[in-house]
């Protein structure tokens, strides 16, 4: 096994257009690492990069201690898991998983080990003579993992491959591919567009936007701690909420609002007065009629535009009076929009309906609201 490291990578395609700006990043041995980020932001470029599919316009590459900038991708010792599967519907599945080890011209006890080791892993021993066509969508993913698999790679490389599963099947495979790294220890890098899987998967995260690496840190720290409006709109749903404010001796105004900042708060922000953006996750507001007892918080009246009863839990959509709410989209803070709540599913409201929501300003999130990045 090895690791990967880029190193002052950029790639500039023919057209001019810059898919990755001097990338830094190193991916520790065994690791697994989950790129993601909106279409078109760079991560699959990265990817294909290591591959040996693309070649940097600058920097290197290194798998374990070799540059690999000049090697072909068969010299990489990597293997690829795609978003379709790629396998060859005229062969078996034995034939398909084996298929890399034939181009290795390893001997065919040899060949029979890793094939029946990579399917009883994988739970796939009983198709081994079936063809593709007559697999299912995950049948068919565990395939194309198992090919991967028999290989003994440094590494591997997978592309989206959970994106054509139905959402069921998508959870179910996301748990096993969290088995199998556990089982393997083979230092991954995993491309996505969804930060469901990037949250369930990944030891560490790097989020791209535009081919420069926003922040890169462990599920948690990216969700409690974004480094900027960027990561904080694009990890977690639904995306945090912004409001413009501002700081004046010691609270937080907007509109006709006066809330009060915590110590740590005041401590952190190291700003007397100034213009603000301070985000709230739908979770730091609650309806006081359901508050665990003690709770405390700053009362907001809103008027209801929208209500989501999902059963574990409610959305409710709303504005506030004279509030500027911010709308998020795609980590671009925007003017307009509503704001969003997730509150204990007992409450209740009609669309246009007034009531108040606590706020819990302790767990706000503030950012410089020039620069975006986070105080």
């Amino acid at each position: 096994m090895a690791g990967i490291r880029f190193s002052g990578v950029t790639k500039r395609f023919d057209d001019g257009t810059l898919a990755v700006d001097d990338l830094d990043l190193e991916i520790r041995d065994g690791e697994f690492m989950i790129f993601v980020g909106p279409s078109g932001c760079g991560k699959t470029t990265a990817l294909r990069m290591i591959a040996g599919l693309e070649h940097p316009t600058t920097g290197q590459i290194l798998i374990g201690e070799r540059v690999v900038n000049d090697l072909d991708p068969v010299d990489r010792d990597i293997a690829m898991v795609f978003q379709n599967y790629a396998l060859y519907p005229h062969m078996t599945v034995r034939d398909n998983i084996g298929f890399p080890l034939r181009m290795q011209k390893l001997d065919r006890e040899e060949r029979r080990r890793r094939i029946g080791s990579a399917a009883k892993l994988l739970g796939i021993d009983e198709l081994l003579e079936r063809k593709p066509g007559a697999l299912s969508g995950g049948q068919r993913q565990r395939v194309a993992m198992g090919r991967a698999i028999v290989r003994h790679p440094t590494a591997f490389l997978m592309d989206e491959p959970l994106s054509n599963l139905d959402a069921k099947l998508r959870v179910q495979m996301r748990a096993e591919l969290v088995k199998l790294h556990q089982r393997l220890g083979v230092t991954t890098l995993y491309v996505t567009h969804d930060q469901t899987e990037a949250m369930t998967l990944g030891e560490r995260v790097a989020v791209l936007n535009r081919g420069v690496i926003q922040q890169v840190d462990t599920p948690g720290e990216l969700y409690s701690r974004p480094a900027n409006t960027f990561v904080a709109t694009f990890i977690g749903s639904p995306a945090m909420n912004f409001l413009r404010a501002r700081l004046s001796g010691g609270a937080i105004e907007f509109a006709a609002y006066r809330f009060e900042l915590p110590a740590g708060a005041r401590e952190r922000l190291g700003v007397a007065e100034g213009d603000i953006l301070f985000g709230l996750r739908p979770e730091h507001f609650f309806d006081p009629r359901f508050a665990p007892a003690g709770a405390a918080g700053n009362l907001l009246p809103v008027t209801v535009e929208l209500i989501e009863q999902l059963g574990s839990e409610t959305l409710l959509y709303f504005r506030a009076d004279g509030v500027a709410a911010e709308q998020a989209s795609e980590g671009e803070v925007e003017l307009g929009g509503a704001l969003v709540a997730r509150l204990d599913p007992r409450t209740q409201a009609a669309p246009g309906e007034r009531l108040s929501l606590g706020v819990d300003i302790e767990r706000a999130h503030f950012f410089d609201p020039a620069t975006g990045n986070a105080f």
